[in-house]
């Protein structure tokens, strides 16, 4: 029986709210990162978006696409920094060989949801994910404007 994993916790850096928005989430992962010094750096400042971002399979390794790092202006004064650079991420071959086979043969997408951190070590949580459609999107919209509404009435008895 395989256990459940866990959200991330509180130590989280940043979110990609808009991939949410975007997709349909079939099914979640938890992959290290290669980092250098001064991207964990900025990271314990929390100067990182996930927006734009994607996850990209190339010769059996994932890469993370199009996350923005922010440099720290006294972190990196040696070292020309580049803050969309690729970034390896760290997978078992059994979640890699799960990713790419459901890539291929279901046509689904594998984008970034969630960086955080799980003791000293910074976590991606990955997702494979389906687009919406945007009829889909805006009864998403109508349904979470419900539930708000709800909740106001609910406690202004």
């Amino acid at each position: 029986m395989a256990k459940k994993k866990k959200a991330p916790s509180g130590n989280t850096i940043c979110q990609n709210k808009k991939a949410r928005h975007e997709f349909l989430i079939e099914d979640k992962f938890e992959a290290g990162l290669v980092l250098t010094g001064w991207e964990v750096k900025s990271l314990r400042e929390g100067r990182a978006q996930l927006v734009e971002s994607y996850v990209n399979i190339h010769k059996g390794e994932a890469w993370l696409v199009g996350a923005h790092f922010t440099p720290l202006k006294t972190a990196c004064t040696h070292v020309v920094a580049d803050p969309t650079r690729q970034r390896k991420l760290l997978l078992n071959h059994r979640e890699l060989v799960k990713i790419i086979s459901a890539i291929n043969a279901k046509g689904l997408t594998c984008v970034p949801l969630a960086l955080y951190w799980k003791g000293n070590h910074i976590k991606c949580e990955i997702a494979l994910a389906k687009g919406k459609k945007q009829h889909d999107k805006r009864a998403a919209d109508k349904d979470k404007d419900w539930a708000l509404q709800k909740q106001r009435l609910m406690s202004a008895r």
